[in-house]
């Protein structure tokens, strides 16, 4: 299983935490009872951020045309939305919520070329709110295709996302499927396409990464 390669650190600091927890217990001669309650909840939590933070392998199914899930999620919005910060212009709107218990790796949706990116600082609302988009920590990347295409995504940060990565560089050719960052805990993904896109989800749909359609360019 590969884990992100941008969350090693916070693996050890998880394992040594709960490693420091069993071993307290046993020099501090907690009762049996609660020493094993202990135990498991410290393996229950280390299993649960492994899994996390994990870069599952999947079946790639976008390219220059297809544009797939950025993330793991279930859809929350949408619609028809004015995209102001880079496209300024009238664009399809799907977000993407992820919860404590989706993975968080972030994949590029779409085969092109990086023609903008930029980071903006900003609150920890709940990253479901339509507003979150605004306010909230946020990264935005737009990747151009070869048929002149132009698709836009921001990775949001909720209440208990404190970290964003993300690999946009300018310049950059990047594949649909591959990795493009991580969102660490529940977040949010608001992906902008042409109005001419025909999209091929619904509100409420389940999506998997790289795997689930989104739209048709």
């Amino acid at each position: 299983m590969k884990i992100d390669k941008n969350s090693h650190g916070t693996l050890a600091l998880v394992y040594g935490i709960s490693l420091a927890v069993i071993v307290g217990g046993l020099i501090l001669r907690f009762p049996t009872w609660l020493w094993l309650l202990l135990l498991i909840l410290s393996l229950v939590f280390s299993v649960w951020q492994t899994f996390f933070f994990r870069v599952p392998t999947r079946h790639k199914n976008g390219d220059g045309r297809i544009v797939t899930s950025v993330a793991d999620g279930k859809v929350v919005i949408l619609g028809r939305a004015f995209e102001k910060e880079y496209l300024k212009r009238d664009c399809l709107q799907i977000s993407v919520y992820m919860n404590f218990f989706d993975v968080h790796a972030n994949f590029w949706p779409v085969s092109g070329e990086i023609i903008y990116y930029k980071y903006h600082p900003g609150k920890n609302v709940l990253a479901f709110r339509p507003k979150a988009s605004e306010k909230n920590e946020h990264s935005s990347t737009c990747i151009r295709t070869a048929d002149g295409k132009e698709v836009f995504f921001k990775q949001l940060a909720g209440t208990f996302a404190r970290r964003i990565v993300c690999y946009s560089k300018v310049g950059d050719t990047v594949v649909a499927g591959e990795q493009c960052g991580i969102i660490k805990f529940g977040s949010r993904i608001d992906l902008f396409l042409p109005l001419e896109a025909k999209l091929e989800v619904e509100l409420e749909d389940l999506t998997r990464a790289c795997e689930t359609v989104i739209a048709r360019l």
